[in-house]
């Protein structure tokens, strides 16, 4: 059973009851001062807690998707099989081979003419060398008679750090949420292009490239737009493409849209921060280089080389975010030609519960900025 699976979670709550109501009824029976009676104590104890903080681990995994499988909470890597198939004329490419699909949730979505699909997919960098699984949400008009000579914008979709790229429909519904979105009337049909920043893990670049080290900056500036472009009907202009993400992942779709306005014309950043985070977990990413560290900033960029062009919307709350005086920084440094829009909630932590609520306005954003041809 999957570490997410209702089943788990059931089975350690019950456990956690179990083990509690054994405790309570075997406590007059290991009131003596023997040792067997003692160490029948300590392990009673012991099981109870034990089970009572994974019933709790396993809620919030399940509420916030940290982690998406045990391989995942263990560090392991999965190992990805590799079959080609090119069918429902994509034209394919040796940049991305597809090795699964899946249905998405929304209604209809066993039917990819009336629920759309989700290809899962990996992405081989053909100028950063990088390799990394990804998913694709293609919406029911893909698959329609009617949209069958046209192309789609695509949006590029990132989790925070480390995330897993199932947390994008898992958790935070990107797929399902932009069905209801066009269903709505207030967004064209998108392509959605989901995994996370993380391309070299566990290491986490913030999507710059490393001298000497993960080019993870061209690997979404350049390898992946175009390993799309080859594979599916999406256009190849900088006005069919815009990037999102949270956290980690609203940081660089702001830094790749803002150093790459060429390429993706808009780009959301949801609880981002402004330049780019140096600890253990991403290592020496400038190697002493002042003119890379200024450039993964930010703020100095929109200083000293303001943007040719594009759009940005940023996120904070004046309650619950740590962001709301560098994104009102931000927004003040766009100039025009530059465009920027912002949400800004009244309350709203660092967390899903803030982003589901973000997700939908963002999506119509990014879709009256983008263009299917």
């Amino acid at each position: 059973m999957g570490l997410t699976s209702k089943v788990v979670l059931a089975v350690a709550i019950a456990s956690a009851v179990a083990l509690f109501a054994a405790t309570v009824w075997f406590w007059p029976r290991l009131a003596r001062r023997s040792a067997a009676a003692m160490t029948g104590r300590v392990g009673l104890l012991l099981a109870t807690q034990l089970t009572l903080f994974a019933a709790v681990g396993l809620a919030a995994n399940n509420a916030f998707l940290f982690y998406g499988s045990w391989a995942d909470l263990f560090g392991q890597e999965q190992e990805l099989g590799v079959v080609t198939d090119h069918r429902d004329g994509a034209t394919g490419s040796r940049h991305m081979t597809r090795i699964g699909t899946q249905k998405p949730d929304v209604p209809g979505g066993g039917v990819p003419s009336a629920g759309g699909r989700i290809d899962k997919v990996m992405v081989s960098g053909r100028q950063s060398g990088i390799e990394s699984p990804a998913y694709v949400y293609l919406p029911p008009e893909y698959f329609q008679r009617a949209y069958a000579d046209r192309t789609f914008p695509a949006v590029v979709v990132l989790t925070g750090y480390p995330g897993t790229a199932e947390n994008l429909f898992k958790g935070l519904r990107y797929p399902r949420t932009a069905h209801e979105r066009v269903k709505a009337g207030k967004a064209q049909p998108m392509i959605l292009v989901m995994l996370r920043p993380t391309v070299a893990p566990p290491r986490d670049t913030e999507c710059v490239d490393i001298p000497k080290g993960p080019q993870t900056e061209t690997f979404f500036a350049k390898d992946l737009p175009e390993a799309v472009s080859q594979t599916y009907r999406v256009g190849k202009q900088a006005r069919n493409w815009g990037i999102i993400g949270n956290s980690t992942g609203g940081y660089c779709a702001l830094k790749i849209g803002l150093h790459h306005p060429d390429r993706y014309a808009a780009s959301a950043g949801l609880s981002a921060y402004y330049k780019a985070a140096e600890d253990p977990t991403t290592g020496d990413l400038f190697h002493g280089n002042q003119a890379l560290r200024d450039r993964a900033n930010l703020m100095w960029t929109l200083e000293n080389r303001p943007p040719s062009g594009g759009s940005f919307l940023v996120t904070t709350s004046r309650k619950g975010e740590g962001n709301l005086k560098s994104t009102m920084k931000f927004i003040d440094k766009v100039k025009a030609p530059a465009q920027v829009s912002s949400i800004v909630l009244e309350s709203g932590g660092h967390n899903f519960t803030t982003w589901r609520r973000e997700i939908p306005p963002a999506l119509e954003w990014l879709s009256g900025r983008l263009s299917a041809q």
